[in-house]
């Protein structure tokens, strides 16, 4: 046995596609949550972690990545927009619509049973309120 890393080795070590989206989707509530608790800066963090984890899937599974860089400008720009000016109303009509294409993709895509919602609750690990300076 060699101790050769092979491209193969390489693949079997890399995250699945619904290893990295189970990531997106605790960053997407958490996103959600700190929104609406005004701590603007944790909202930012974590829409940025979903981009980032999005782009990722776009490296590893190519055939996403098209789609992936359409959702990021056309889904997270509002989002994104919303958090810098730090406009609630702006924010929840993009999370909303951004939560709903996430869920009309997973339909066109093959994987319709797969349908993401917001969690009734906070999550509880994270102080959602207003930033501290």
């Amino acid at each position: 046995m060699s101790d050769d890393l092979l491209p193969e080795h390489i693949e079997a070590g890399l995250p699945g596609t619904a290893d990295l989206m189970v990531l997106v989707g605790n960053s997407w509530w958490r996103c959600a949550y700190a929104a609406r608790g005004g701590n603007w800066p944790l909202a930012a963090f974590y829409a940025r972690r979903v981009r980032s984890l999005q782009r990722r899937l776009g490296v590893i599974r190519p055939k996403h990545a098209e789609r992936l860089a359409t959702y990021e400008k056309d889904m997270l720009g509002p989002l994104f927009a919303a958090i810098k000016t730090q406009d609630r109303p702006a924010f929840e009509g993009a999370f909303s619509a951004a939560t709903d294409d996430a869920n009309k993709q997973h339909v066109e895509t093959g994987y319709g049973y797969i349908r993401w919602k917001l969690p009734d609750e906070a999550p509880q690990d994270l102080d959602l309120g207003p930033a501290k300076s």
